[in-house]
């Protein structure tokens, strides 16, 4: 009895033992700099995960206080806050569809009751991948019916369908329909698969530089053409000077200093850097910076991590990519900043996945050949930063132009968000919405005709004849 007394004592021991340094390890490891410590330390951190992160936050997991913020671990404020902070510009380009004013809206009131859409965390809960589909989202698929269960008396068309196919390709997304909504499928019905006109819109960053008096340093840099004696005197080789001497940047009154000279705080001198981040980019790129640390490749420089590596994405990637952390230089290079290059070499240097593999034999692939080769005229080459990193005007200084979007997941989840700035530039909309919903076209990058056909526009169109002809009914009997 004694022993028996004796033994479960050491093992309450052994389990308080267990329990305190189980504790201790959670304390410390939430204690660590939000840079992702590296091995065991990083273990503290990855061991205490209550489960996988989503696709689109896996990247920045280990820095915790992003999203929880600091001190209210969980409170419901902060996060939403931490939702915003990255989302919400986004979303009001979006003219978003839910917008939180909808569900705090006293006349909403009853809806609000059943789903308390106000804060992002009610759709959105990450660490649960057993109930997470797309865009970690972690409600039941037909949620739509919590407030549009009458649909099908507004619509005949909706009679019979299930609301678990609202957000079917081609259809409704919760928060973006700048593509879907009922007015633009019928404005856009009835146009060729293919537009006469097919131009991918310019850039006019060289054409705006002296109008953005407030981001471009244009007294740092003025306009004008630099020649090799403007490079700084023993920086760089022949070589180096002979890349530099052919970009935009020699063109627009940058030299060496313009990128490794690190601007000085007050009363310092300035320091030379071999090797400048995407802070030195900003100077100059602002916008383009800035929606690169908003997408998943720049994300965890964002969250004050290491660079993200082809060997942490979860998508297949070569085998020999770089393992380097990615910033600017990895797809533009050190010196040569080739923008062609990087549009389509820049990916396909580490994607690996089927629709990544199949471009080179695309017809896509094949208008970037003749639009180099000088057939076709500037504007028609189609590569994967035509789709992936559009061309999008911008405001700055209440200057509008024409930039590269960074963000690579802007146009990427849903598909759909591709439709008008980048589909639409050459195809119609309904030869547009059926490519995006057939996942055999998308792996062969789009070779082909699409085998499957959604019915958005033939149903928004049978609704207008519908409100037309209900729209002359009334007035013949008023008239009468």
């Amino acid at each position: 009895m004694a022993k028996t007394i004796a033994r479960n004592g050491w093992l309450w021991l052994l389990w308080f033992a267990l329990t305190a340094l189980s504790t201790w390890a959670l304390w410390l490891g939430m204690q660590l700099k939000e840079d992702a410590p590296p091995p065991p330390a990083g273990f503290l951190r990855t061991a205490f995960l209550p489960g996988q992160t989503s696709h689109g936050h896996h990247q920045i997991e280990l820095a915790c206080s992003t999203c929880h913020g600091s001190e209210a671990f969980s409170a419901a404020d902060v996060m939403q806050d931490a939702c915003t902070q990255c989302h919400a510009a986004e979303l009001k380009t979006a003219d978003d569809s839910h917008p939180r004013s909808k569900f705090t809206d006293p006349r909403n009131a009853e809806r609000a009751a059943r789903l308390d859409a106000a804060n992002c965390v009610t759709c959105h809960v990450e660490h649960k991948p057993d109930i997470t589909h797309a865009m970690g989202v972690t409600l039941p698929k037909d949620f739509c019916a919590i407030c549009h269960d009458d649909i099908a008396e507004e619509r005949p068309s909706h009679a019979g369908l299930g609301f678990d196919t609202c957000a079917s390709s081609g259809c409704h997304n919760f928060h973006d329909n700048r593509a879907l909504y009922e007015d633009f499928l019928v404005k856009h019905a009835h146009k060729p698969d293919l537009l006469e006109a097919r131009t991918v819109p310019a850039r006019d960053w060289k054409d705006v530089i002296e109008e953005l008096y407030e981001s471009y340093p244009i007294e740092r840099f003025p306009k004008q053409v630099l020649t090799e004696a403007d490079a700084p005197a023993g920086k760089g080789d022949a070589r180096v000077q002979r890349d530099w001497l052919e970009t935009a940047h020699a063109k627009a009154g940058i030299n060496c200093s313009g990128c490794h000279v690190v601007p000085p705080a007050k009363g310092e001198p300035a320091a030379w850097t071999d090797k400048p981040d995407h802070n030195a980019c900003s100077t100059c790129h602002t916008q383009e910076v800035k929606t690169f640390l908003a997408g998943k490749h720049g994300m965890r420089l964002a969250a004050g991590m290491p660079a993200m590596t082809p060997a942490e994405a979860r998508i297949p990637m070569k085998a020999d990519a770089p393992h380097t952390g990615i910033g600017c230089t990895t797809c533009h290079g050190a010196h040569r900043f080739d923008t062609v290059k990087a549009a389509t070499d820049g990916c396909l240097g580490c994607h690996a996945d089927r629709h990544s593999q199949a471009f080179a034999a695309s017809p896509h692939a094949q208008l970037a050949k003749k639009e180099a080769s000088g057939e076709l005229p500037p504007g028609s080459a189609v590569t994967c930063a035509t789709c992936h990193m559009p061309r999008l005007e911008h405001r700055t200084d209440d200057v509008r132009h024409m930039s590269v979007q960074h963000n690579q997941n802007d146009t990427l989840r849903p598909s759909e968000k591709m439709l008008r700035p980048v589909c639409m530039n050459c195809h119609s909309l309904q030869f547009s919405i059926d490519a995006l919903a057939d996942p055999k076209l998308k792996d062969s990058n789009f070779k082909g005709r699409p085998a499957v056909h959604v019915d958005s526009i033939a149903w928004a169109l049978k609704d207008a004849e519908r409100a037309e002809a209900e729209r002359k009914a009334a007035r013949k009997e008023g008239d009468e």
